[in-house]
C-alpha cells in the first residue's frame, strides 16, 4: 500500500500515529498536548475525532517504515490488543468486531515501533502483557470517576512516574452477592451495577463517543494528556537540534 502525505491541521504541530485507535481516547489527550493524530484500527471507527485510516495496524506501520513515510510522523503510540486468553477486555484490532480469539501482538508491536525510530509508547492494563511498565496512571492522579489502571511502556524517550494518590474508596458494583457503594464507576462490563452511558462518559472526560464498547476500551484522555506533554517537551528539543 502507499499513502499520501497526511494533511495535518496546522502545520506546526508535529504528527502522531495512534495505532490500535478505538474510538479516540488516547488520541484526544495527544491533541491537547499539541499534537496533530492520525488515528489507525482495523474495525470502522466513525466516531474517531481526528483523521482515521481503517487498516491493520502493524501492516500500515510496516509500510511506513518500508516506504520511508514514517518520516512524517514525530512520535507513536500503540495500544494493542490485551494478551492471547484474556477474558476481560475486546481487543482493536480483530477482523469480526467486538470478542472472539484474542491475538498477542504486544511484541510484534515493540519490533516494528523500535524499527520506526521514533519515540513511542505501548499501553496495556495491569496483568494483561509482558511490558515494561515505564509509567503507572491512575483515574485518581486526574480527579476522574474511574480508578482505570493503566501501565505504559516507552521507548526512545523517558519521564519520571508521577506520585499515586490513594484511593477515595470503591469501585461501585456488585461482588459476590453483595452491593458496595463508592466514587468510581466500573468501566467495564455490563452487568453487576455497572454505570450507564452518560456515567462512563462523565467519569472518563469523554463525550464523543456513547458506545458503550469504545467508552470501556478507552484510555482517559487525561491520561495522554500528561503522557503527551512530557513527550511533546522531547519533540519539540529533538526538532530545535
Amino acid at each position: 500500500m502507499t499513502h499520501s502525505t497526511f494533511i495535518r491541521r496546522d502545520g506546526h504541530r508535529p504528527l502522531l500515529l495512534d495505532l490500535f485507535c478505538c474510538a479516540g481516547g488516547a488520541a484526544t489527550g495527544y491533541h491537547r498536548a499539541g499534537f496533530d493524530v492520525i488515528g489507525v484500527d482495523i474495525a470502522p471507527r466513525p466516531n474517531y475525532p481526528f483523521t482515521f485510516v481503517q487498516a491493520d495496524a502493524l501492516a500500515f506501520l510496516a509500510d511506513l517504515i518500508a516506504t520511508g513515510e514514517i518520516a512524517q510522523f514525530s512520535a507513536a503510540h500503540s495500544s494493542p490488543p490485551c494478551q492471547a486468553g484474556c477474558s476481560l477486555t475486546v481487543g482493536t484490532n480483530q477482523a469480526m468486531g467486538w470478542g472472539g480469539t484474542h491475538m498477542d501482538l504486544v511484541a510484534p508491536t515493540r519490533v516494528l515501533l523500535e524499527a520506526s525510530g521514533l519515540p513511542y509508547v505501548i499501553e496495556q492494563p495491569n496483568g494483561r502483557a509482558q511490558i515494561r511498565k515505564d509509567l503507572t496512571l491512575c483515574g485518581e492522579q486526574f480527579g476522574l470517576g474511574v480508578i482505570r489502571h493503566r501501565n505504559f511502556e516507552l521507548g526512545r524517550w523517558t519521564t519520571a512516574q508521577p506520585a499515586h494518590k490513594p484511593h477515595r474508596g470503591r469501585v461501585r458494583g456488585w461482588r459476590h452477592g453483595a452491593f458496595f457503594d463508592g466514587p468510581y464507576v466500573a468501566a467495564y462490563g455490563n452487568g453487576g451495577g455497572k454505570p450507564s452511558v452518560a456515567e462512563l462518559q462523565a467519569a472518563m472526560g469523554i463525550t464523543w463517543t456513547d458506545v458503550r464498547e469504545e467508552l470501556t476500551e478507552a484510555i482517559p484522555p487525561a491520561y495522554t494528556e500528561w503522557i503527551g506533554t512530557a513527550l511533546m517537551a522531547q519533540v519539540r528539543v529533538e526538532v530545535a537540534a
